[in-house]
């Protein structure tokens, strides 16, 4: 479901229940709002609203920390290409057409970043075999000295961690926010906004303080959402390593 509708649902609810506590408000009789009764209920709203605190943190924090580490692997893959493209330079005139390959595979991926196209190209067909194409071109290179021989080495290794950094984005793709973490913290929320609105005065101002508040925390729900999802929406991870990365690769061999 998108952040957006997700937050606004959310927003809906709350207000559902800020409504609901005006509702009953007016039909509860008066020895139910005594000032003993409002100090229990607050004291039992005082426990949810720290519960849904921390709750809210940790969304916070897991989706801040899916969106930094795919971030840092983005980077690390534009890395990756770099240094294979170096390697391969420094093996020789006979690995062109196989940094040409890295410029391409490279270029595919920075013409293709909203998510549902990135992780689509990531783990096409066309990406597979290109790959496995790729690798046989590294194995036929006949080193002729030690030199060589030891780039050979790095390239392939190179290779290798390109390919495991694939499948850790592929593998990443899904949400790494909780929905049973995300349902409950609405609910509590939707309990605290009840309650506001049950010994909310009953005028204006109280009524558009409380909106304004809804408003808010559906707010910080639409913005973990955006967070986690790191190659679409507004919040998204810097496309420049890999456009960088490809404005760099397969320059002629005397550069």
């Amino acid at each position: 479901m998108a952040p957006l509708l997700t937050a606004c649902i959310a927003f809906a609810c709350i207000i559902g229940g800020m409504l609901l506590g005006i509702v009953i408000r007016s039909r509860l009789p008066e020895h139910h709002l005594t000032t003993d009764s409002k100090e229990i209920i607050m004291l039992g709203m005082g426990l949810i609203a720290t519960m849904s605190a921390l709750v809210l943190a940790l969304l916070i924090e897991s989706a801040k920390t899916s969106h930094d580490t795919q971030s840092s692997e983005v980077t690390q893959l534009a890395g990756d290409f770099i240094r294979l493209d170096g390697v391969l330079n420094s093996y020789g005139a006979e690995t062109h057409d196989i940094r040409m390959t890295i410029r391409s595979v490279a270029a595919g991926l920075d013409g293709n970043w909203p998510e549902k196209t990135y992780r689509l190209r990531l783990g096409s067909a066309e990406w597979r075999i290109g790959a496995a194409a790729f690798y046989k071109q590294i194995k036929r290179l006949a080193p002729d000295n030690d030199l060589q021989r030891s780039l050979k080495a790095e390239a392939f290794q190179i290779t290798l961690d390109v390919g495991q950094m694939r499948a850790l984005l592929i593998e990443q793709s899904s949400s790494s926010i909780p929905v049973p973490f995300l349902v409950t913290l609405v609910f509590w929320l939707i309990l605290i906004f009840a309650v506001l609105g049950l010994f909310a005065p009953p005028h204006a101002t109280a009524m558009v303080v409380l909106a304004f508040c809804a408003l808010s925390v559906s707010g910080a729900i639409f913005l973990i959402l955006e967070l986690d999802r790191p190659f679409d929406g507004l919040i998204q991870v810097s496309t420049h390593p890999i456009h960088d990365a490809v404005l760099r690769l397969g320059l002629p061999d005397e550069e």
